[in-house]
C-alpha cells in the first residue's frame, strides 16, 4: 500500500515555485520513509530520475565524483551511462540519498544547481553533524525540509478517513465540544500512539490489525537506532545509549527533567552534550530546554543543561519502554486501547504532545522553578509555546487529574505576558476560568 505523506505537496511547491534554482534536503530519522517519497514523487512528477544511494555506492559512481565532476558535460554523460536513465533538460531529478555519507556529493549541489539543466533532491540525517560538513563548503542553494513520522491526520488518511480531520479542526476553530465523536478519535487516537508514526508500522497495522507484528517491527527500528550508535557515534557511542536506554526511565519520573546519575553517579552534563544533540541530529529523539524566563525569545534565557529528552516517535516509545518482554502482550495493547493500563500513560500522552509541537515546528521548552524553602512556590509548567506575540502554557495531564496549582501559579506571576492557556488532556474540549481544556489529539492546531 502508499501511505499519503504531506510532504508531497511540500516537494510539488519547491518545483513548481523555484524551477530549478534550488536543491531540497529533506532530513528525518533512518526508516521515516524519506527514500519512498522521493522515488514516489520523481516517478509522478518528472519524465525520468536518477538515484543514487551513498549508502552503497558502486565504484564507478564514486569514481565519477572523484575524477570527473569538475566538467559537467562529461559527468552527466557518464551518469547517465552509468545509471542506464536518460537525462532530459529540466525534467530529470537526479536523488542524492544518504548524502551525509559522502559530503563530497553535498558539495557539488553548488555546482549543480548554477548549471541549471536537472533538479536535486538530497536526503539524509545527522547531515549538521561536525564530522559531515567540516571537509566541505556548505551549500547555499539547499532549501532544508524535515520529514517526521506521519502525524495524525496522515494516520487517518491511511485508516481510509479524509473526513473526520476537518471535523476536529471545525470543532477546534468554534471552540466547541465534539460530544458524542470524541470517544470514538479518543479510541483511533489511542491506536495512533500505539502503532506510532513510522511507514513500515503503520502498513503492518493497515493491513493486519495485529499488534504483536507492528510490534515486531517498531523493535527492528530501535534495532537499528542502536547499530546505528557505534557506526556514526564514534567516540561517544557508550553515552548515547546511556542516554537512549534511559528514556523511559526519566519520562516515568514525576519531574520529567533528565537526571544524568541514574547513567553514572558523577555524570556531567558537558560530558553527555555531544550525545545528547547526535541523538537530536538522528532525529531519534526531540530535546526540550528550561527556560528560566518565560517571555518571547524563548531560547535566550534556556538552561542547556536542563533539559527533558522525549522520543520523536511515540509509537518506539511503548517498544522501548516495555522492552524487557520480547514482545509486547496483546492483552497490553488492548488495556491502553481501552484505557485500562496500569503502567505510566502520562509518559506516553506527554511524549505525544512534545511530538505534535516539533512537527508544527516548534523549539521545545519547558518552565520550571524550584523553591528549596517554600515547596508551594514550585511551578512546573510541562511546554511553552510562542503564539501571535505572547507566551501560551501547557499543561499535560490525564483524565483523572483533580488541579492545576502550577498553571494557576505561572499565570498569576506572568499573567501579563500570556495569550492562551491550555491544559491538555483525554476528555472533550471546553473552556473554563480562562484556560482551554484541549482534546490530546487537537494538539496538531496549535
Amino acid at each position: 500500500m502508499e501511505l499519503k505523506r504531506k510532504i508531497y505537496d511540500d516537494l510539488k511547491k519547491w518545483k513548481d515555485t523555484w524551477n530549478g534554482k534550488s536543491a531540497v534536503l529533506i532530513e528525518g530519522a533512518r526508516r521515516v520513509g524519506k527514500t519512498f517519497i522521493v522515488k514516489k514523487f520523481a516517478e509522478s512528477e518528472y519524465k525520468s530520475y536518477v538515484y543514487i544511494d551513498f549508502a552503497h555506492p558502486s565504484k564507478e559512481i564514486i569514481d565519477l565524483f572523484e575524477n570527473d565532476s569538475y566538467e559537467l558535460d562529461y559527468f552527466f554523460e557518464l551518469l547517465s551511462i552509468y545509471t542506464k536513465k536518460q537525462l532530459y533538460k529540466r525534467n530529470t531529478l537526479i536523488i542524492f540519498d544518504e548524502v551525509q555519507i559522502y559530503p563530497k556529493a553535498r558539495q557539488l549541489i553548488k555546482y549543480l544547481v548554477e548549471d541549471g539543466r536537472y533538479d536535486y533532491i538530497e536526503t539524509g540525517s545527522l547531515i549538521t553533524l561536525k564530522k559531515n560538513v567540516e571537509s566541505i563548503v556548505i551549500p547555499s542553494e539547499e532549501l532544508h525540509i524535515t520529514m517526521y513520522p506521519l502525524d495524525f491526520e496522515e494516520f487517518m488518511w491511511a485508516m481510509g478517513d479524509s473526513v473526520t480531520i476537518s471535523f476536529i479542526k471545525k470543532s477546534y476553530d468554534n471552540m466547541k465540544p465534539l460530544g458524542v465523536l470524541h470517544r470514538k478519535i479518543m479510541s483511533v487516537f489511542r491506536q495512533y500512539m500505539l502503532v506510532g508514526g513510522m511507514p513500515q508500522a503503520v502498513e503492518e497495522y493497515i493491513i493486519t490489525k495485529d499488534l504483536n507484528k507492528v510490534d515486531l517491527i517498531k523493535r527492528r527500528i530501535l534495532t537499528l537506532y542502536r547499530e546505528d550508535v557505534p557506526k556514526f557515534a564514534k567516540g561517544y557511542e557508550s553515552k548515547v545509549l546511556g542516554i537512549f536506554d534511559n528514556i523511559p526511565a526519566q519520562l516515568s519520573r514525576h519531574e520529567k527533567k533528565f537526571k544524568l546519575s541514574s547513567i553514572k553517579k558523577d555524570a556531567r552534563f558537558r560530558e553527555y552534550e555531544d550525545s545528547f544533540m547526535w541523538l537530536k541530529e538522528a532525529e531519534i529523539v526531540n530535546l526540550c530546554f528550561n527556560t528560566t524566563d518565560p517571555n518571547i525569545g524563548l531560547s535566550l534565557n534556556m538552561l542547556q543543561n536542563t533539559l527533558k529528552c522525549y522520543m520523536a516517535d511515540t509509537g518506539l516509545l511503548f517498544s522501548l519502554a516495555l522492552s524487557s518482554k520480547k514482545l509486547i502482550d496483546e492483552n497490553v495493547y488492548k488495556n491502553i486501547l481501552f484505557d485500562k493500563v496500569g503502567i505510566n500513560e502520562g509518559m506516553f500522552f506527554e511524549n505525544i504532545v512534545a511530538q505534535m509541537l516539533s512537527t508544527l515546528g516548534d523549539d521545545l521548552f519547558f518552565y520550571s522553578h524550584y523553591d528549596k524553602e517554600v515547596s508551594a512556590n514550585r511551578i512546573e509548567i510541562d511546554f511553552l509555546i510562542q503564539r501571535k506575540g505572547k507566551i501560551c502554557p501547557i499543561e499535560v495531564k490525564s483524565a483523572s487529574y483533580k488541579k492545576h496549582a502550577s498553571l494557576d501559579k505561572f499565570i498569576n506571576k506572568f499573567g501579563r505576558r500570556l495569550g492562551k492557556k491550555y491544559i491538555i488532556y483525554t476528555k472533550d474540549l471546553k473552556v473554563e476560568d480562562d484556560i482551554i481544556y484541549l482534546p490530546v489529539y487537537m494538539t496538531m492546531f496549535l
